[in-house]
């Protein structure tokens, strides 16, 4: 088993899934605080690098497409705090998280696991009913219906035509993106039938907007909820090729040799070192 835990929160891999807990801090971002633990089984998960910056760094997981609609609704926007799948490093972790990125990267590679898009969400989907306010109004979707009810800080266009509400078999999309510069925070739903519209956010009436808060607080949830109740293509998946017995045997002995360094540079300890050499090991006997 590999883990790491920083302030930021921690993951922990067993081979099979990964766990994610954000931090208990008053630092750590709300979406985070609300979507909680997050359990990614390994089937899902695309890739993973550790990002070295001047004060540490970030692990950050990539998922594959249609295995998770909060990360394909958020399509690489959220960033740090806000982002699940990345996790702040402090410097003198670097070591760790290196070693926790090699250690997924490696069992990907052992186990031959597909990297294309998924024909079936592999994670949870949020649940409904769901509710999220930001900027100008509150989404509510219960599972069947979307509705829109503005704010004190709506435009005038918004509050004259009132709430908004709409069947799910009328929506054929939903975009969701943060806050940046001086462009607003949208939450938006494409109705079928209706030309993608040219007002701006503040005037759209499918369209929840924010200009201050730069994630837009859970809207991205709602936005998550939504997408993963609306019908969608099934991808053809191409076969996978069996993976070679040689090829797998090389991966083992190569990490097998990268963990034995690891360990006499003092980054793991004898008690990690042992663990993750039987895992291996175990691995390599593996029919």
């Amino acid at each position: 088993m590999a883990e790491i835990a920083v302030p930021d929160g921690s993951w922990t891999f067993n081979g099979e899934l990964l766990r994610i807990v954000p931090g208990s801090g008053k630092d750590i971002d709300e979406l985070r605080r609300t979507l909680g633990e997050v359990r990614v089984p390994l089937e899902a998960i695309a890739g993973v690098a550790f990002e070295p910056a001047r004060k540490g760094g970030h692990l950050r997981l990539r998922l594959r497409k249609g295995a998770d609609a909060l990360f394909d609704v958020a399509a690489g926007a959220l960033g740090p705090p806000a982002d699940p799948y990345r996790l702040a490093v402090p410097k003198g972790r670097v070591g760790a998280a290196e070693y926790f990125a090699d250690e997924i990267r490696d069992t990907l590679t052992v186990y031959q696991t597909p990297s294309g898009p998924c024909d079936d969400y592999l994670l949870p989907v949020p649940d409904v009913p769901i509710t999220a306010s930001a900027g100008d109004g509150a989404a509510f979707f219960d599972g069947e219906r979307v509705r829109l009810e503005w704010s004190g800080w709506a435009a005038t266009e918004k509050e004259k035509a009132g709430p908004q509400e709409f069947p799910l078999s009328d929506i054929c999309g939903v975009e969701w993106k943060p806050q940046s510069g001086m462009g607003y925070g949208t939450l938006r739903f494409r109705i079928k039938g209706e030309a993608p519209s040219a007002k701006p956010p503040q005037k759209d009436l499918r369209c929840v907007s924010w200009g201050i808060q730069r994630f837009g607080g859970a809207t991205v949830l709602v936005a998550a909820a939504v997408l993963a109740r609306l019908p969608r293509e099934q991808p053809e998946l191409p076969a996978a090729p069996a993976p070679g017995a040689d090829d797998v045997h090389d991966a083992v002995l190569r990490r097998l040799a990268e963990l034995g360094e690891l360990h006499r540079s003092g980054v793991l300890t004898d008690e990690e070192f042992a663990t993750a050499k039987q895992a291996m090991i175990r691995r390599l006997q593996e029919p």
